[in-house]
């Protein structure tokens, strides 16, 4: 039996509190987890690249055409071997990965080995940041405000890139990408309604929700 099929309620490390509702839950595909969340596009771009270099250097010494295949495809091993590596740590973190929208809280569940339970409250989110991808799906990504202290690695690779010092925790990899934009935009601005009419500066933002940006 694994850690996940304990859980009381799929995704959550207990019981809802008495009055708080699940709005949306969803998982990250493994093809768009795999491409952006463990770059394996720019591996297979890298090794493809080495290749034909060690191609070309082997014609330019003068080598025949099969010499330099050869050459070339020594690297082919290793190029696939990491290849499956990066696809089976997808795959293995889209399966162990949900996440859950609540109306007071956005809670990952993701890590593989060491499974974690991140507890975000709709307090600490000072804004959303939503991308529509050309291959259908699409990442949420949450800035924290500045005092919250979240660990990038903890996160990885439910993070978004090269937010070091003050990572924010990704929804990445959604078929439904729009419709959690929605409800993560909706509940965030019923949660801080009593905020925005004391305080107008006060309301997380919400980019890209109506209009997402293709990347």
């Amino acid at each position: 039996m694994s850690e996940h099929e304990i859980e009381p309620i799929p995704g959550l490390p207990d019981y809802l509190p008495k009055g708080e509702r699940i709005l949306w839950q969803g998982a990250p595909h493994w093809r768009p987890l795999a491409l952006r969340g463990f770059r394996l596009r720019a591996v297979m771009i890298y090794f493809a690249a080495l290749m034909a270099w060690r191609f070309a250097s082997k014609l330019w010494d003068g080598a025949g055409l099969a010499a330099a295949l050869d050459h070339a495809f020594a690297l082919a091993p290793l190029a696939l071997g990491a290849t499956a590596i990066l696809l089976i740590m997808a795959i293995a973190s889209a399966r162990a990965s949900m996440y859950t929208i609540t109306d007071r809280r956005v809670v990952l569940r993701v890590g593989t080995a060491l499974p974690v339970n991140l507890n975000i409250p709709f307090e600490s989110i000072e804004g959303v940041d939503f991308a529509a991808h050309r291959d259908g799906s699409g990442d949420l990504a949450m800035r924290i405000r500045k005092g919250e202290r979240l660990g990038y690695l903890v996160l990885w690779p439910h993070a978004r890139p090269w937010r070091y010092s003050r990572p924010e925790p990704m929804l990445r990899g959604l078929a439904d990408a729009q419709t959690a934009a929605n409800v993560l935009a909706g509940a965030l601005a019923g949660h801080m309604q009593p905020a925005i009419s004391a305080d107008a500066q006060t309301a997380p933002d919400m980019h890209g929700a109506a209009a997402p940006a293709h990347s």
